[in-house]
């Protein structure tokens, strides 16, 4: 889906003040950008990420990437020895998750071409049937490789953190609160969850 960022971020300049601030500070949106093409690469890399800083996740993924000539296959990596992936700084719980990820698309159980053609929620139900793979990647996924533009991940802890400081909250707010708040941002919660992201200058980092 192609989102108008221009409209989008005057949407949310009209609709949220603190939301207009912070996208003065920023700038345009990144999120075209960051479009992953693979989408096997972009769920490796959501797995990989979780529950790490950017910064770490950004090396060990390089580090596996490293491991070949370009990026792999599932196949191939199921057949790169446990070892080996360890060795890029994958802990044994997100070794399983990727090489079930990996027989999945072997196996033809996801349907990676035929995500686009789903519904958020329907992309969410079929990414989660994938061990490890959670609401939080999921979401990742819709928002970074699918490019919805109203998804909102009130689960992760970066986009927590930027609206209990950006709205001076006195503390983390709840799921709901986070809903309650992003009701202003809709059709284009993903685009403001950028925004969110960017005044931390981190990326999401929880599932």
């Amino acid at each position: 889906m192609e989102v108008d960022y221009t409209k989008a971020r005057r949407h949310l300049a009209r609709r949220d003040p603190v939301l207009r601030d912070l996208m003065r500070a920023c700038g345009p949106c990144g999120l075209a950008a960051r479009m992953h093409t693979n989408p096997f690469k972009a769920l490796a890399r959501a797995i990989v990420g979780q529950q790490l800083s950017a910064k770490a996740a950004a090396t060990i993924f390089s580090r596996f990437e490293a491991l070949y000539e370009s990026f792999p296959t599932p196949a191939q990596v199921l057949a790169t020895p446990d070892d080996r992936l360890r060795g890029v700084g994958l802990s044994s719980q997100k070794l399983r998750y990727l090489k079930d990820l990996c027989k999945h698309l072997e196996e033809g159980q996801l349907p990676l071409d035929a995500l686009h053609q789903m519904g958020d929620e329907a992309v969410i139900e079929t990414l989660t049937r994938v061990k490890g793979v959670g609401r939080w990647t999921a979401e990742m996924f819709l928002i970074f490789r699918l490019q919805r533009p109203d998804v909102l991940p009130v689960g992760d802890l970066g986009i927590v953190n930027a609206v209990r400081r950006a709205y001076k909250l006195r503390k983390a707010p709840s799921p709901d609160r986070l809903r309650r708040i992003g009701e202003a941002w809709r059709p284009y919660r993903s685009v403001a969850c950028w925004y969110l992201w960017a005044s931390l200058n981190n990326e999401p980092t929880k599932d």
